[in-house]
């Protein structure tokens, strides 16, 4: 049995996102709508975030999103990925039965640590992937302090 840290939010939390999934609206627990758009948005790529001796490596699942509508940007230690994915227009006769592709605005962000090179973040979309590279800064070797006899 896995041990699971316990939310007591998290039960409302999911309520309250599927009956807004259901109703497609955002829901009462957002402050606005500018807010929301830019603290939530309205669906989540999944990510994967892996780390070498070099660099920090973070690949999101974003298929169907061009890559100049996805903004990424770093600020006081903070990665934040943004954009959208829009819907193509359904016509009723095209004999749609469930639509279950998440449309509309993604916002993630990352706290990474100090010690990243936030001068050559390098980014790349591939087949629906995309690829974010932030890479760590070079350490300086430790210093040997001689410790003088008296």
């Amino acid at each position: 049995m896995a041990i699971v840290r316990y939310d007591p939010w998290n039960t409302l939390r999911q309520i309250q996102g599927d009956l807004d999934r259901m109703f497609g609206q955002r829901g009462p627990l957002a402050a606005d709508e500018a807010e929301s758009a830019e603290t939530a948005g309205q669906w989540l790529p999944a990510v994967d975030i892996s780390e070498d001796e070099k660099a920090y490596h973070i690949h999101a699942d974003l298929p169907g999103v061009a890559p100049e509508d996805i903004e990424i940007s770093m600020d006081q230690g903070v990665l934040a990925i943004k954009g959208s994915r829009e819907s193509e227009s359904t016509e009723s006769e095209q004999g749609w039965k469930r639509v279950e592709r998440a449309r509309g605005t993604f916002y993630r962000r990352f706290s990474l640590p100090e010690s990243v090179d936030a001068e050559n973040i390098e980014a790349r979309s591939r087949n629906g992937v995309l690829e974010v590279t932030v890479p760590k800064k070079v350490a300086p070797p430790a210093q040997r302090i001689e410790v003088k006899a008296e």
